[in-house]
């Protein structure tokens, strides 16, 4: 269940400016929303890590981490101006950005804050499932991710890619992460799709269960197909051996970016006080998760097809980096 979400209160140039010089306008905070995603994922413990680190660095700024469906739910309420910030994955944004699929009458006016690390593709089962490959999942219990999330559209992507249909093809469960992991402990499902970042801690749950071994199915042979219909969005990669107790080889699968994002109504001011902040106390960010660490400066360029706000473009310039 989702939490309740702020009314926005959007923060003039002149507020900003006021708050960013004067300690004392601390004493009656602005209020911004970071929508993340499910407790058993990354975006959560890092959404929180930053609310902590912008509430304590912005003088006059209180930011508070919610916990969402995920890429989907977060687009929507950023749109809504139920959130300020939302934590998303790349192609969930684009097609909200273009206005197509899930979004084709409601488009988004996104804009990038930060790229932040890629998405790893985890396509999750046990042994004695019988699923060794992509295609041994038909006709299988699988859950393709939590309805609102990046991760289902993403998963019935792969599954299309592979020839597959995610809504008949298999006998489709929508489970957030932490979920997935106890209806697998319970044999309700067979697997279940999650992107994240790794180790994501509810994996890392099911990979140190008693009297289960964790098997990670490689699908990275779904990229071409993807890219080919839906732009270059994806990329082939490997989730490394050992990232989970008992994975003794390397899993080739598909990333996708995770961006920070707003939308155009955001003052300038507050998008460059945001990502100065989180840039500059990354070392902070990396001790909550360490995901972080893959926030990078090179990667701005290259991690997401969103037009980045002004005032982040403007941080970005000052440190020598050129985005759209």
């Amino acid at each position: 269940m989702h939490t309740q979400y702020r009314p926005a209160i959007w923060l003039a140039a002149a507020t900003v400016a006021f708050a960013l010089a004067c300690p004392a306008a601390a004493q009656q905070p602005n209020r911004i929303s970071i929508t993340t995603g499910g407790t058993g994922g990354v975006y959560y413990p890092m959404g929180g890590g930053m609310a902590n680190i912008l509430s304590k660095y912005v003088p006059g700024l209180q930011a508070t981490a919610e916990v969402t469906g995920g890429s989907v739910d977060n687009l929507r309420l950023i749109n809504a101006g139920k959130s300020e910030v939302a934590f998303s994955m790349v192609d969930a944004t684009w097609e909200a950005y273009t206005g197509v699929d899930k979004f084709k009458d409601n488009k988004v006016n996104a804009r990038t804050l930060m790229v932040l690390y890629p998405n790893k593709m985890h396509v999750v089962t046990v042994d004695g499932t019988g699923i060794n490959k992509l295609s041994d999942l038909k006709g299988k219990r699988v859950s393709t991710g939590s309805a609102g999330s990046g991760t289902e559209i993403m998963a019935l992507r792969v599954l299309e890619a592979a020839g597959m249909d995610g809504k008949k093809d298999i006998k489709q469960e929508r489970l957030g992460a932490a979920e997935s992991v106890n209806a697998i402990k319970d044999r309700k499902i067979d697997a279940f799709f999650w992107v994240g970042g790794i180790p994501t801690a509810a994996v890392t749950d099911l990979a140190a269960t008693p009297g289960l071994k964790i098997k990670l199915i490689d699908h990275d042979e779904a990229v071409d197909a993807m890219n080919s219909k839906y732009g270059p969005l994806y990329v082939k990669s490997t989730i490394p051996a050992g990232s989970y107790s008992g994975q003794d080889k390397p899993n080739a699968e598909v990333d996708v970016w995770n961006i920070l994002i707003t939308n155009d109504k955001m003052s300038d001011q507050m998008a460059y006080a945001i990502v100065k902040t989180l840039f500059e106390k990354k070392p902070e960010l990396v001790a909550v998760h360490k995901e972080a660490q893959n926030i990078e400066l090179k990667n701005q360029p290259i991690g997401s097809p969103i037009p980045f706000h002004p005032g982040a473009k403007k941080y970005l310039e000052e440190q020598g980096i050129k985005v759209k």
